[in-house]
């Protein structure tokens, strides 16, 4: 058993159900404070619900102009789901056909593993290394993530930290541990509409106002609207309804509102206030009676290519052979908020095909490879 894998099975076995560590930045502490990092407990949140984050720092080298490393990632995890689905207890780690079973296997206690070991081995053959390595640890990642990432970065940003590169270990490989890796994301821009109607009898229809028949023509055009086309790095932003609701659930009554979420994924093309603008446009010129609460979920991110993410390319082909795709599909990351205060950030992790799902797992084969990929990038950046 490697020390990556050993690690990864000690922090599958924490039920760290989001907002909670249990205990699994105590067990990277113990790794990381015999190197000679200083290990700051960064506690937010309300009283009922705390929040536990972890930011340990090792200094470069007296003297140089070295550069900061971080490493990030997350220690809460998904509900399980029903604990009857899984063919194993999601918190027993678990072999079974070449894969590590647990919740947390992929996403992603096996890149926090891959992190540890690798820069316990870097430290090792490099004891007097030039840049200075951090790690920056939440337990509030998959849920509302208020009180994890954003306020670390704001903590850091407050007292003057600088951070040079920074790489997420979040679950990117497709098919194979190297084929992806994530040099940005689309912001996330979500709306409550609620279109105003008066409720009435069905066969009286002059006496009501039906919400869904007022809106209809609205949603129809912008659901056909071209937002932008996107850009090199960034397919073009897209708007989707997720939930609609009118009605009281009898056939005879003409509903008094229309509820409808939807959401926009986009690039860095538009902008939170461009977004907003257009869509009261279009419900103002249809003339409808409506209130409209937004909730911005996150700003797009991009990294152009650079040091970091050559890198991380050249370190992949150098261990698996592959040519990672750089890609910024998918959802949301902590990686939008440490862009605020860091010029390059990247994902890279393991497969993503099961991550969230009832039996989760992450490829044994893989674990050794990840961590070296994660040593080769400090040995290229800091050494």
């Amino acid at each position: 058993m490697t020390d990556t894998l050993r690690l990864t099975e000690a922090l599958i076995a924490r039920p760290s159900v989001t907002p909670s560590d249990a205990g699994c930045q105590a067990l990277i502490t113990e790794r990381l404070a015999p190197l000679g990092f200083a290990c700051e407990t960064l506690v937010f949140g309300p009283s009922d619900v705390r929040v536990t984050n972890l930011w340990a720092k090792r200094e470069g080298r007296a003297g140089t102009a070295g550069k900061l490393l971080v490493f990030a990632g997350h220690t809460d995890v998904v509900p399980t789901g029903p604990l009857e689905r899984w063919l194993s207890d999601p918190f027993t780690p678990t072999h079974r056909d070449g894969l590590l079973h647990g919740r947390g296997a992929a996403d992603m206690k096996s890149s926090i593993a891959a992190m540890v070991v690798a820069v316990q081995e870097f430290v090792a053959a490099h004891p007097d290394h030039r840049g200075s390595i951090a790690f920056l640890i939440t337990s509030d990642e998959e849920g509302p993530a208020l009180d994890g990432t954003v306020k670390v970065c704001e903590w850091l940003k407050a007292r003057g930290e600088r951070l040079d590169y920074c790489i997420v270990g979040e679950p990117t490989s497709v098919e194979q541990l190297g084929d992806m890796i994530k040099n940005g994301r689309r912001g996330s821009l979500s709306g409550r509409l609620t279109v105003k109607g008066i409720q009435g009898h069905i066969a009286y229809p002059h006496l009501a106002r039906n919400p869904v028949h007022q809106a209809a023509p609205a949603l129809a055009e912008l659901a056909a609207i071209e937002w932008d086309r996107g850009n090199a790095y960034f397919p073009p932003t897209s708007w989707q309804i997720s939930n609609l609701h009118a009605g009281t659930g009898a056939t005879n009554v003409i509903p008094g509102e229309l509820v409808i979420d939807f959401n926009f994924r986009y690039s860095t093309e538009a902008t939170p206030d461009g977004l907003k603008a257009r869509v009261h446009e279009v419900l103002d010129r249809h003339g409808l009676d409506y209130d409209l609460a937004w909730t911005l979920g996150g700003l797009p991110f991009l990294t152009e290519p650079g040091d970091l993410s050559e890198a991380v390319v050249s370190a992949i082909r150098t261990e698996t052979g592959l040519t990672p795709e750089l890609s910024t599909t998918g959802g949301t990351s902590d990686g939008r908020f440490i862009a605020q205060i860091c010029p390059q950030v990247i994902e890279f992790g393991p497969r993503n095909a099961t991550i969230h799902k009832i039996n989760e797992g992450v490829e044994v084969a893989h674990l050794e490879p990840l961590k070296n990929i994660y040593r080769k990038t400090l040995e290229a950046l800091i050494a």
